[in-house]
């Protein structure tokens, strides 16, 4: 029914995307301050889009399928083979990312990475690393029709991408945008944090800013559709809004017994 994203993402809505979808009203361009593996965007309905994120990595590999589409496709399928899969390889080719300084190469690494790394994770430390383990996975899956599907849709709408801080995505808002934010959520407790994958933790006065980036866009009459996890602090920021709340299944955890459902939220300016 709907187009799956190419990149396995923490926290990615492709399963939400019935409720999700629901709540955008129609407009002129969507907007995405924080882009992730793009499923929202591939799904939505709009002739324009503007999808940005904190991470230039993800924002560059973006960039490249849209501006090569098959070219630069067949480059990324050259790094998923069997003498890549393996600890050692996929180390160096860790390492090859973090080194590069050539944006075309660390697009294209982190695709592999992503699809290699365990359990699909994007993380960084502090110094901008990638550090993701290896993912012991027998044959990793090269996404070829959900790129193909990628490229088609950055064809088809007017999209453009960029790497910037939602703050800046919001003062750069103008009539007829339809937002949506998925941003590093909210913790459930002091051990569930999980929030540098740009390699920059997203704090709490992110989260408040955040939140009132969405609140003034609404008083300027440009809606706004928050995700978040369902707690006492979210709700709390997000007063002025309507509170659609939920159960979602966790598919990232080191155990797979552990994968339990969560509350999530949306809040839904307009």
């Amino acid at each position: 029914m709907y187009t799956k994203p190419f990149l396995k993402w923490a926290g990615g809505k492709y399963r939400l995307l019935d409720k999700i979808l629901r709540e955008l009203p129609s407009g002129t361009r969507f907007v995405e301050p924080f882009a992730g593996s793009g499923a929202v965007y591939l799904n939505a309905d709009f002739p324009q889009a503007l999808i940005c994120d904190f991470n230039s990595d993800l924002i560059e590999l973006y960039k490249h399928i849209q501006r090569e589409g098959e070219d630069f496709i067949q480059y990324c399928a050259s790094f998923f083979t069997p003498e890549n899969n393996t600890p050692t390889s996929y180390t160096e080719l860790r390492d090859r990312l973090n080194a590069s300084s050539g944006a075309r190469e660390r697009a294209a690494l982190l695709l592999y990475v992503n699809r290699h790394a365990f359990n699909g994770l994007v993380r960084y430390n502090s110094r901008g690393g990638f550090n993701v383990p290896f993912g012991k996975y027998k044959k990793p899956y090269f996404p070829l029709e959900e790129l193909r599907a990628f490229y088609r849709k950055t064809r088809s709408t007017s999209t453009e991408f960029m790497a910037m801080d939602f703050r800046s995505v919001f003062s750069s808002l103008k009539a007829g945008d339809v937002v949506y934010c998925d941003p590093p959520y909210m913790p459930l407790s002091q051990t569930a944090s999980f929030t540098a994958y740009t390699g920059n933790s997203f704090q709490a006065q992110d989260q408040r800013d955040l939140a009132a980036c969405a609140r003034q866009a609404w008083e300027n009459g440009i809606p706004v559709v928050l995700s978040n996890h369902d707690t006492e602090a979210t709700r709390n920021l997000y007063s002025s809004a309507i509170i659609k709340q939920f159960t979602v299944q966790r598919f990232i955890s080191c155990n797979g017994a552990n994968r339990d459902v969560a509350p999530e939220l949306m809040a839904v300016y307009g």
